[in-house]
């Protein structure tokens, strides 16, 4: 990553995390509406969290916080795969749709990991 980072904003973690829930959002559109206050609703808020959690933990005044906000936009994102999951063994998910998101999670958990160590206590 390059430039200074005046912002969570700035985080490509954030940014692809805002990409992934506003793609969830898209992708429920079309789920039955049976699932609206099941499925459908736990997967949006867990992709939401995620972005969340980056933004809450960057405002903290100290490093101990925003690694344990960016821990729970972690257990977000792993609640997120798992509803995506079960969507697709349900069948309310296509498997080229999800499986797209499942490949954006697995990024963005890899950036999750890559800046918990970058702002450990060295």
């Amino acid at each position: 990553m390059t430039g200074k980072i005046n912002s969570y904003k700035d985080l490509i973690v954030w940014q692809q995390a805002m990409d992934l829930a506003v793609s969830t959002y898209s992708l429920t559109k079309t789920w039955p509406k049976e699932e609206l206050y099941g499925l459908t609703s736990q997967i949006r808020r867990s992709a939401t969290s995620i972005p969340a959690n980056i933004a809450e933990g960057y405002g903290r005044d100290n490093r101990g916080s925003y690694q344990q906000f960016l821990r729970i936009a972690q257990g977000s994102l792993k609640e997120f795969e798992t509803h995506l999951q079960i969507a697709q063994r349900i069948g309310v998910a296509t498997h080229g749709r999800a499986e797209h998101l499942l490949l954006a999670a697995e990024a963005i958990g890899k950036m999750l990991r890559q800046l918990i160590i970058k702002i450990a206590p060295k």
